[in-house]
């Protein structure tokens, strides 16, 4: 999004048109910036061999998938519903990674018949699969590094209390099931968490998931997952992709000339692909004023996007209806009958009744983890596209909500 003879456009197209054209609140995705953000990482890693899965959980829109893979991205899908999505948006199954977390073998079963690549997080699992497919089927293996890593605690999963993973210190346990089964290992990942800010972080893990892959005789592929940090505020830090880039694929290609041959170098950056190609606008409905606050209350609310009250997350808020003028003060909020603090104390441009306020960073965790909480219906999606704008999701209305509910006969 850029400012521009004092109206904010993305792609070219005012911001304010998208809004009068597909009304508030709304969600749009700018693929301009996925485009920039994946051929950074890609160059990034250029002097390893690397593949980039697109952790599908942060966005899923079929629309976004389809243009992830032109781009030539692989998927990292965490439920069979994402595994299908995928499917349907045209990815080859072997190039759709499968990691879920505390799932019956039936469901890793229903991935397996679609042919795509299985990641086992946990030793009882790991003996079933193992003892029913033997070495007919090549899986991966995710271990959990005992790193403490990550932005907030609800998104650390690679710390000893994790339920993600296999432990390193199980290693020995999971050699003897693989050796009893006759398994064909391909791959071993790890994630540790997300918005991890120190390259450091990423250089210890290699060291430990290395040393682990000395194990495996037959990888092809050793998969960090991802946890880049990205941008919230203005001048915020990122992790810097560029010297982790040098610095791990330095180490990786050291490690595959004594692994033997050489490897693919497997990322799944979920939230560094789309986070900042995300806007969402919404209304302001009413300015409302207490004895110590004044109120900017939207026609939105965590059902829309939860992250700052889930996570405590900060989203950058900007009064698009007026790019310029006298800088006030404003608590911003929703409509929903909970406590629903968007952001305390923010400066905006003096804010009035019908203003439309852009959350910055909404394409990562905010459309995906909407409900109807309050019955209140989901808002619309949209992506611009080369400089047009194209609906990707109609907004919901009242027979959604009764969808899939079921009235029994009256007089029970």
């Amino acid at each position: 999004m850029e400012l521009k003879d004092n109206v904010y456009l993305i792609d070219g197209i005012p911001v304010l048109d998208l809004v009068k054209k597909y009304d508030s609140p709304l969600y749009i995705y700018e693929t301009a910036v996925i485009k920039r953000q994946f051929n950074r990482m890609k160059s990034a890693f250029k002097s390893s061999k690397v593949k980039i899965n697109y952790a599908c959980k942060a966005l899923s829109n079929i629309n976004i998938l389809k243009i992830l893979k032109t781009l030539g991205a692989g998927l990292d899908a965490v439920s069979i519903q994402e595994v299908m999505l995928g499917l349907q948006a045209g990815f080859n199954p072997k190039d759709i990674t499968f990691t879920p977390n505390c799932v019956s073998l039936e469901e890793i079963e229903m991935g397996v018949e679609r042919g795509v690549r299985i990641n086992i997080d946990n030793i009882s699992i790991l003996e079933q699969f193992g003892h029913k497919y033997g070495n007919k089927v090549p899986v991966c293996i995710r271990i959990n590094p005992h790193i403490l890593g990550g932005g907030n605690n609800k998104i650390s999963t690679g710390h000893i209390d994790s339920k993600f993973g296999i432990s390193i210190h199980q290693l020995p346990h999971v050699l003897r099931v693989i050796e009893a089964n006759n398994m064909h290992v391909e791959g071993i990942h790890m994630h540790t968490g997300s918005d991890i800010l120190d390259v450091d972080v990423f250089l210890r893990g290699a060291e430990i998931l290395f040393n682990s892959a000395m194990n495996f005789k037959e990888l092809e592929y050793v998969d960090f997952g991802s946890g880049f940090k990205v941008p919230y505020k203005p001048d915020d830090y990122e992790t810097d992709i560029e010297s982790l880039g040098e610095s791990l694929s330095q180490k990786f290609n050291e490690f595959c000339k004594s692994y033997g041959k050489k490897l693919t170098l497997v990322f799944e950056p979920g939230k560094y692909l789309v986070s900042e190609a995300g806007y969402f606008a919404a209304r302001v409905n009413v300015i409302k004023q207490t004895t110590a606050t004044v109120f900017a209350g939207l026609d939105t609310g965590l059902n829309h996007l939860i992250r700052p009250m889930f996570y405590d997350a900060y989203h950058h808020i900007i009064n698009v209806s007026k790019p310029e003028g006298k800088t006030r003060i404003y608590t911003v909020v929703g409509y929903i009958c909970e406590t629903d603090t968007f952001g305390w104390n923010r400066k905006l441009t003096e804010v009035s009744e019908g203003d439309i306020l852009m959350f910055r960073n909404a394409g990562a965790y905010c459309f995906a983890m909407s409900s109807n909480y309050n019955s209140r219906y989901r808002p619309a999606e949209i992506m611009v596209h080369e400089g047009k704008d194209y609906l990707i999701r109609k907004r919901e209305d009242f027979d959604d909500l009764l969808r899939n509910q079921v009235i029994v006969p009256e007089g029970l």
